[in-house]
């Protein structure tokens, strides 16, 4: 396995930030790794770079321990974290030739770096001259430099245009095919469009770990019925194939059913032999943004 941690924890005074995950990802995988806001993803891609030490468990890459031998394990990994730093006041030649400098590699690498993640036109500016867009293109570029095994990417996206965005998507998919791919994100449809895998992770723990494919293939869907009068659970049980049901407000319910049957004309029967009237029906795909809600909320 390229990645492989086992029983991590980070604590900080009387918090967990991270609480015993687990996880492996093997060469040529594109892993989402996605949470809300404290999670806990910078922590661990920051434990998986050598950045800072685990309370508990081990990290190792491509079979290197990363706390017992950092420098070695970092010359595997391409990072780019989540607040970019960059020296703003160097030319962006000038940046990738000291970060070549400090991989001790030969310089005749970067004009093909440059040209990989769309910077050519940029390459003679100074990185304060440079949109939000293209720093992150910098960084990217300084992670891949040095042709790392592991890419770790936090929110690898920000701050680029749609254009931009279909092409940094195809530049990480096409890394992704001799690497392995860490990355996080808060947009759902980059991980949809990117990702093998998707790992969630809430309040330290993992909630989820599932190869994109078997979410795609889901036969779950969700339904918000709005009826004229509040009905008692006693009843919403007895709908066939249902296996959740939440009154929200008032008379409103959201029911999720595994089926590929279409459940509506089955509701509509259901109010009738009630007696109910239907105020209100929609339907939700169980996509990546409404499990991420159901896991974290």
């Amino acid at each position: 396995m390229s990645i492989q941690l086992t029983e991590i924890s980070k604590i900080y005074g009387a918090q967990k930030a991270v609480n015993a995950i687990s996880f492996e990802a093997e060469k040529g995988e594109i892993v989402g790794f996605l949470g809300p806001n404290g999670a806990g993803k910078s922590t661990t891609m920051k434990i998986l770079t050598g950045f800072i030490q685990p309370s508990e468990g081990t990290v190792l890459v491509n079979g290197i321990d990363v706390v017992s031998n950092a420098i070695e394990a970092q010359r595997k990994i391409g990072y780019l974290p989540e607040h970019n730093p960059l020296y703003v006041e160097m030319y962006v030649r000038e940046y990738l030739q000291f970060q070549a400098s400090l991989h001790n590699m030969a310089k005749s690498n970067i004009d093909g770096v440059i040209e990989k993640v769309g910077l050519t036109n940029e390459a003679h500016k100074k990185i304060n001259q440079l949109s939000k867009g293209y720093r992150q293109r910098v960084g990217l570029a300084a992670a891949i430099l040095h042709d790392p095994e592991v890419l770790i990417l936090d929110e690898p996206t920000t701050g680029l245009d749609p254009n931009q965005l279909v092409e940094i998507r195809q530049l990480i998919k096409d890394l992704g095919k001799d690497k392995t791919v860490l990355l996080s994100t808060h947009i759902m449809q980059e991980v949809e469009a990117m990702c093998d895998r998707v790992i969630i992770i809430n309040k330290g723990k993992i909630v989820l770990d599932k190869p994109i494919s078997e979410l795609k293939t889901s036969n779950e869907q969700i339904i918000k019925v709005t009826f004229d009068y509040k009905l008692e659970e006693q009843f919403i049980k007895r709908l066939p194939n249902i296996t959740a049901y939440k009154n929200t407000i008032e008379n409103n319910w959201v029911l999720t059913f595994n089926t590929s049957e279409d459940m509506r004309p089955v509701i509509f029967d259901f109010a009738q032999e009630n007696g109910l009237k239907i105020l209100g029906l929609n339907t939700e795909n169980k996509n990546l943004e409404s499990l991420f809600r159901e896991l974290t909320q």
